[in-house]
């Protein structure tokens, strides 16, 4: 399964690595070129190919669009907060539900279409996340139509959660990758290096590639060190619990700053704020100091699931951006970390794009 899941991976990164290469002169030059609206399409393309079975047609593409505009409305600033006011007939609230509508039934509708599928035995090979939640609705007593409700509108919930989340998180991770690489070129000449030798001329990306990237590894690391996809871990209180001087009575909300974590000069040393790859060099744990330091997806059991497949999609597109291409940063860029569902470079990553001349 993870070897498919690489080579579906492979599929849409070559896709847009193609179309960047359409762009980009073909004698040397270089052009300016923003690539981060690409990034999360590719994401979610592999997204709805492996999780979901379905590909990235266009009808997934206008969910992938529809839950863009539903995190940009659900980040709005506004003015002033009046209690209720999601009650008011307001344009914001207006579109937030239209746009819930839709994807309640688009997801509905997938989820219908893959019960036919099984019902005609039409399902072969591997399962995909639908499988499992269908597995599980199966289990389910089908005269208890109250409980097989609550399963299907979890179904329905937990698959617009993990196609939002799933596209956002990967997608950032490659894109503040890029504009660290496009800082720090002695490490964009290493992991390019790297990736040719470990690679060479093969044509199919397999899981011993990914896993033999280890300057790759490293740098990811340090990005989600800087820029984490999720800044802080919110935990409650199952009992009444003491923990040093504090006494946390039940029912208590704990919020951890994973971000402060990651820049605490106490526990990464007084280069904290460097870009410095190779402290990572002996793991993660030697890293951070033998202390729990370092939670870019969450810690414990309610770590994030999806970690390794973000981690390969990244290694995937990363390596084969590095083959064909090496690249700066435009004058025109505006650093601005903007937390959304993950941090996300709010003006883009417009670069000097060169291909390579090999």
């Amino acid at each position: 399964m993870v070897q498919n899941m690489v080579s579906t991976m492979q599929k849409y990164a070559e896709q847009f690595v193609d179309e960047f290469s359409r762009i980009v002169p073909k004698d040397g030059s270089s052009t300016v070129f923003d690539v981060y609206p690409y990034l999360p399409r590719y994401a979610a393309a592999v997204v709805s190919s492996t999780l979901f079975g379905i590909s990235f047609t266009e009808s997934m593409k206008r969910t992938f669009d529809l839950i863009r505009e539903l995190t940009f409305i659900g980040n709005q600033a506004q003015p002033f907060n009046i209690r209720g006011e999601q009650y008011l007939p307001t344009w914001r609230y207006r579109r937030a539900n239209a746009i819930e509508k839709e994807l309640t039934e688009t997801f509905t509708n997938m989820m219908n279409e893959r019960l036919k599928q099984w019902e005609r035995g039409e399902v072969k090979g591997e399962a995909n996340l639908y499988d499992t939640f269908l597995d599980e609705l199966n289990e389910i007593d089908i005269k208890d139509k109250n409980a097989r409700a609550m399963a299907i509108f979890d179904i329905i919930q937990q698959s617009k959660l993990f196609f939002s989340a799933g596209h956002e998180t990967t997608s950032n991770l490659i894109a503040w990758t890029i504009v660290m690489l496009s800082i720090h070129h002695k490490w964009q000449s290493l992991a390019r290096e790297e990736a040719f030798q470990v690679i060479g001329d093969k044509d199919k990306l397999t899981t011993d590639h990914l896993d033999r990237l280890k300057i790759l590894h490293m740098i990811l690391h340090e990005v989600l060190r800087l820029y984490p996809p999720s800044i802080e871990l919110t935990r409650i209180v199952e009992e009444d619990t003491t923990l040093g001087d504090l006494n946390l009575q039940k029912g208590t909300m704990l919020q951890l700053l994973g971000i402060y974590l990651h820049r605490d000069p106490k526990i990464w040393g007084d280069d904290v704020l460097e870009f410095k790859p190779d402290r990572f060099a002996e793991g993660v744990l030697k890293a951070a100091n033998g202390r729990a330091a370092f939670v870019p997806f969450g810690w414990g059991v309610r770590k994030c699931i999806a970690a390794n497949m973000a981690l390969q999609e990244a290694k995937v597109f990363v390596s084969l951006f590095l083959r064909r291409f090496t690249f700066d940063l435009s004058p025109t860029y505006k650093h601005g970390p903007l937390v959304s569902v993950s941090m996300q470079p709010q003006y883009g990553i417009p670069l000097i794009l060169r291909k390579l001349q090999v």
